[in-house]
């Protein structure tokens, strides 16, 4: 793992490859193993995958961050490793993370790949289940970890995934942070992207899971819908991790499109 100081918190991150840059955000309760599956990229793009403050090795943020915490940082890390106009690929709150980069720094991104994504889960499900989402996850992190662990990786995965992709999550899982982990879903529990949306402008893919329980297919139809020139594509047979669980269907649109860049 390589460390660098990024506005006062050290970020660990993964850097592999040749080529134009592209940055991986993973999800919550997750880090930059949750891109495993898509080294393949790497025989063409330079992947730079970080550790999110409060995730694997990088520092903790403080207690009221926020998504706004979390971009700037990324900003920060991004210009100390002198990564100009990356494509930015972001998986659940990797995705709202990139969405708000984009919207808080227009000029960094080059494009962006939104997977299962949410525009905030204030902008993208009813209050009520934001409220109800947030108190069962905040009450869970006070009970035995494995628990915790066992019942979010239910959500992330469809009934029909290969075992290997069940011990896969379940071990990157089970190094959540409980202190940080309660910053990063008041984050997604208070964000809402929705009007930041039609102002962004850079070419934009979103990736589906056709059987994704955790961020409903709605929600990516109403991104699409309002972000200008966006595509969608819906990957069948595939959860809320469609990176891991459809690894080879993810990596194949997401090379299309970032050869598509090149043009």
């Amino acid at each position: 793992m390589l460390h660098v100081d990024a506005g006062g918190i050290r970020v660990a991150y993964e850097r592999a490859g040749t080529g134009p840059p592209v940055v991986l955000l993973h999800g919550g309760l997750a880090d930059h193993r949750e891109w495993a599956a898509q080294t393949a990229l790497a025989d063409e793009f330079t992947l730079i995958a970080w550790d999110a403050p409060g995730c694997g090795e990088s520092d903790d943020p403080p207690d009221r961050f926020g998504m706004a915490g979390y971009a700037d940082t990324l900003e920060a890390f991004l210009g100390t490793i002198d990564v100009d106009h990356p494509c930015v690929v972001g998986l659940s709150f990797g995705a709202t993370l990139a969405l708000e980069l984009a919207s808080r720094h227009p000029t960094r991104p080059r494009a962006l790949v939104l997977a299962s994504a949410y525009a905030g889960w204030a902008g993208s499900l009813p209050r009520a289940e934001v409220e109800g989402r947030l108190a069962t996850m905040l009450a869970a992190l006070d009970g035995p970890p494995e628990e915790l662990v066992e019942g979010f990786v239910a959500t992330l995965l469809s009934s029909h995934a290969l075992p290997s992709a069940v011990e896969n999550v379940t071990a990157m899982t089970a190094a959540f942070r409980p202190a940080r982990t309660r910053t990063m879903l008041v984050a997604m529990a208070e964000c809402d992207l929705r009007p930041a949306l039609p102002a962004i402008s850079v070419p934009t893919l979103l990736l589906h899971g056709e059987l994704d329980v955790r961020s409903p297919l709605r929600a990516a139809e109403e991104i699409h819908a309002a972000i200008p020139g966006s595509t969608l594509a819906v990957l069948p047979g595939a959860g809320h991790q469609l990176n891991i669980e459809a690894a080879d269907a993810f990596t194949t649109h997401t090379r299309a499109f970032l050869r598509s860049l090149r043009r």
